[in-house]
């Protein structure tokens, strides 16, 4: 991606250091000036890391049995543990093509010898909450998921053999249908299909505005912030992997963090004094989404780096869940407008190896320019009948 030449970055901000944990290789880091770029000056943001070693894709989670794809009462709990001491034990680990693989329930973590870790996750579970009925639909190699609601209205994603979302549509109850993701999209020269490394953005925008403290913030900065453009050129549209596992990419849009949510010790359940946090991002989710309804936000989960690095990348993807849960099931955000990933401790923004309240943080990111290539900022055609899928 070509980018301007900016003003060279002086420090950056306090509390906004970008590197990572000692038990990962360095990134060289560029980021933003003290106050922002205000001024007409330029700066660069981000981190330069390694690409994956292992180039092969991250394997697919294991397929659900028809019975854990039955609906489940709104506000229930969903069955299965609840804390990470109750399937630790259940946790496999074996050696696949020079990286280290573990598998546990719902989830598959891939730990790359250059020192990233990767998470991936079956978002059916989001989707179970109040539904009227699941069915499921193998169409040649495709599988498609039906979740029909009390409304009338139906969720379907379109899933391909290797068990990836190609597509997430919409469809109300008189049969038009919008395509929320198309996911379809795959570029031959991502490192395993998934990753992507990019030039760090160049910023425009004061700091603040690029990565907004939640609590700090306004409710009209938290919605201007979730309608930004991205903050330098996208060269092309991106598939939801390259966003989920590239920072580079996931750089491109301003976030929004919110480190003020209490988790019990190895839970990811938020108690109930917790949710009212959420409201202001709720909000400004729901107006957003109201004006286009196309619109998609990654939650993000980060934890600090107190502990084992593949419970803190599992426990910060089952937060990053169970707050898109919450904002489905609390603030009726639409479940098929967010898809949620944990990322551990690998993005602090303190550097420190203990406790560490503002690396313990929830991030909310829109990344809708991310998966149609710069275009989403567009008012939303009217409904209509999707293309053949």
């Amino acid at each position: 991606m070509t980018t301007p030449s900016p003003t060279p970055a002086p420090t950056p901000p306090a509390g906004a250091k970008q590197s990572a944990p000692a038990t990962t290789p360095a990134p060289q880091t560029q980021t933003a000036p003290a106050g922002g770029a205000a001024g007409g000056q330029a700066a660069f943001i981000g981190q330069r890391r390694a690409a994956p070693t292992v180039t092969q894709p991250i394997p697919a989670v294991a397929p659900q049995p028809a019975q854990a794809l039955a609906p489940i009462a709104p506000g229930a709990t969903a069955p299965g543990p609840r804390r990470m001491d109750e399937f630790r034990g259940a946790r496999q680990e074996s050696d696949q093509g020079g990286r280290k693989v573990f598998t546990e329930p719902g989830r598959v973590i891939v730990v790359d010898p250059s020192g990233q870790s990767f998470i991936r996750h079956n978002e059916e579970d989001r989707f179970r909450y109040g539904a009227r009925d699941i069915q499921t639909q193998q169409v040649g190699n495709d599988t498609r998921t039906i979740v029909m609601r009390p409304d009338g209205s139906q969720i379907i994603t379109v899933s391909g053999r290797d068990g990836q979302m190609l597509r997430r549509i919409r469809r109300d109850r008189e049969g038009r249908e919008i395509i929320i993701i198309d996911n379809s999209y795959r570029d031959p020269q991502a490192v395993g299909g998934f990753y992507v490394d990019l030039p760090p953005p160049v910023l425009r925008i004061p700091y603040d505005h690029y990565i907004v403290e939640a609590e700090d913030a306004p409710p009209e900065l938290i919605y201007d912030t979730m309608e930004a453009p991205p903050v330098d050129r996208i060269q092309r549209r991106y598939s939801l992997d390259e966003i989920r596992y590239s920072p580079s990419v996931r750089q491109l849009m301003p976030s929004i963090d919110l480190n003020s949510i209490t988790f019990e010790t190895g839970s990811w359940d938020i108690p109930p004094d917790q949710a009212a946090k959420l409201q202001a991002i709720a909000d400004g989710l729901n107006r957003a989404i109201q004006r286009n309804p196309r619109e998609v936000f990654l939650i993000e989960g980060h934890t600090d780096a107190v502990g084992n690095d593949v419970d803190n990348l599992s426990l910060s993807d089952r937060r990053a869940e169970s707050a898109a849960n919450l904002l489905t099931q609390q603030f009726q955000v639409p479940a098929e407008n967010l898809t949620s990933q944990g990322y551990g401790s690998q993005y602090p923004k303190e550097q420190t190896n203990g406790p560490s309240r503002i690396n313990r943080r929830v991030t909310v990111r829109r990344i809708t320019p991310l998966l149609n290539g710069g275009t989403a900022s567009l008012p939303p055609p009217p409904p209509g009948v999707a293309p053949p899928r």
